[in-house]
């Protein structure tokens, strides 16, 4: 009874549109009264939950990709890709895909690849002839790249909800699942591209692809400093985030010259935003999660899913179909932090890597963000496009197809994930 009154509250909160945060908050508390137990151990797992050294990362990172995408970063790095890729046909399709994956490995936020690269790219697409629900199929499905490629400030969330996962063989692990992904995502858009006849645009030439790619150097280097500080050792995720804080500034005031005062002040304004958001997730989710360890969900989970079968294959099957399921419906931030003690005992039962699964775990929400009812990335993806949401969805299916194929191969072959991780030891 108490189990169905905690997550019966939970739902309740979210039908009545109460913010992911709030409605977990409301459900602990109920659970808490229900149980009898005093409220002070609530906020003791509220406290707990955000006094993780670890997460003062996430601020840092956030920062950094805001002023990335407001002192002139993106187009550099669009510029990039054009010039690499912009040569096939449909080009700016793959350019597209090439872009998130570039500015996804800086900005670390889905969201943010959506709103920056689709402000930039797709009126450019739309000019030259692209369907408008194309460019925003490309560049919703394209951000998942963020919270894949490293540095991702999901996954930091996710290692705190593991109990100290390490941070850095997570970033490294990030790196060829979400090159994968975009690869099979420029596979598709260069499909589609050539099937509705899309143009393809002139080389630029050799000169001018090195000289772009001097240009967009210096932002490049943000992502190199944040993860090449914390797989040398010589930093701290917090202090490799707070250094690629700093150079963002720099490179924006002194190289770029593009941040204003103005920019600067929004870059801060939504920085604080986000991160009092993740914070406050983070300390709801928590209390939220001990009771459903004093419920035993774990266990209860592990023997419902091993009683529909024993075969690995299936398991992580169903696993994978329940992870996108929750991610069509709720917040990725608030799932990292509800599924991770929930299905690591699971994966960790049938022979998986812990860093796998949170691999796994970042491609499956993901892909929840570019799904209704709830995406984010497609909501944001269609009021940028100018396309209503039902357009998009009914041509955005091969491109799901895509990161579902990209999460099978990552899911089935450790080696995509953990070839990387495994040369750090």
């Amino acid at each position: 009874m108490g189990l169905a009154l905690l997550f019966g509250l939970f739902f309740f909160g979210l039908l009545t549109g109460m913010p992911v945060a709030f409605a977990l908050g409301l459900a602990t508390v109920g659970g808490f009264l229900y149980e009898g137990l005093p409220l002070f151990i609530g906020f003791q797992r509220v406290l707990s939950g955000i006094s993780v050294f670890s997460l003062l990362a996430i601020p840092f990172f956030i920062f950094a990709g805001e002023l990335m995408m407001q002192g002139g970063i993106a187009g550099r790095l669009v510029r990039l890709a054009s010039y690499a890729v912009g040569w096939m046909r449909g080009g700016l399709g793959v350019v597209n895909v090439a872009s998130s994956m570039l500015f996804g490995g800086i900005s670390g936020s889905a969201v943010a690849d959506t709103s920056a690269l689709g402000s930039i790219l797709m009126p450019v697409m739309k000019e030259k002839g692209y369907d408008p629900d194309y460019a925003v199929n490309v560049t919703v499905t394209s951000s998942v790249a963020g919270v894949v490629i490293p540095p991702s400030h999901n996954m930091i969330l996710f290692a705190v909800a593991a109990g100290g996962v390490s941070v850095s063989k997570l970033f490294i692990a990030g790196i060829v699942p979400g090159v994968l992904m975009c690869l099979c995502l420029g596979i598709v858009a260069y499909v589609v591209a050539v099937k509705r006849g899309y143009p393809a645009e002139t080389f630029p030439g050799f000169k001018s692809l090195a000289i772009s790619t001097i240009v967009a150097l210096p932002g490049l280097m943000t992502a190199v400093i944040i993860v090449g500080g914390v797989l040398s050792g010589v930093m701290t995720v917090t202090e490799s985030g707070a250094f690629g804080a700093i150079w963002a500034i720099l490179v924006t005031i002194f190289v770029y010259r593009e941040l204003t005062w103005e920019k600067f002040r929004a870059a801060v304004v939504t920085s604080v935003r986000t991160t009092a958001l993740v914070m406050l997730l983070v300390a709801t989710a928590s209390a939220f999660s001990y009771l459903l360890t004093l419920y035993r969900v774990p266990d209860l989970l592990a023997t419902a899913v091993t009683g529909i079968s024993d075969n690995p294959i299936v398991i992580l099957l169903l696993l994978n179909l329940v992870l996108l399921g929750l991610g069509m419906i709720m917040d990725m931030a608030a799932l990292i932090l509800i599924t991770t003690p929930i299905f690591l005992p699971v994966v960790v039962g049938l022979g998986m890597d812990p860093i796998q699964f949170g691999v796994i775990l970042m491609m499956n929400l993901g892909l929840g963000l570019c799904t209704p009812p709830v995406g984010a990335c497609l909501f944001v993806g269609c009021v940028v496009g100018g396309v209503r949401i039902d357009q998009a969805v009914r041509t955005i299916w091969p491109f799901y197809l895509a990161i579902f194929g990209a999460l099978m191969l990552v899911t089935y072959v450790p080696a995509f994930s953990m070839t990387l991780p495994g040369l750090m030891e």
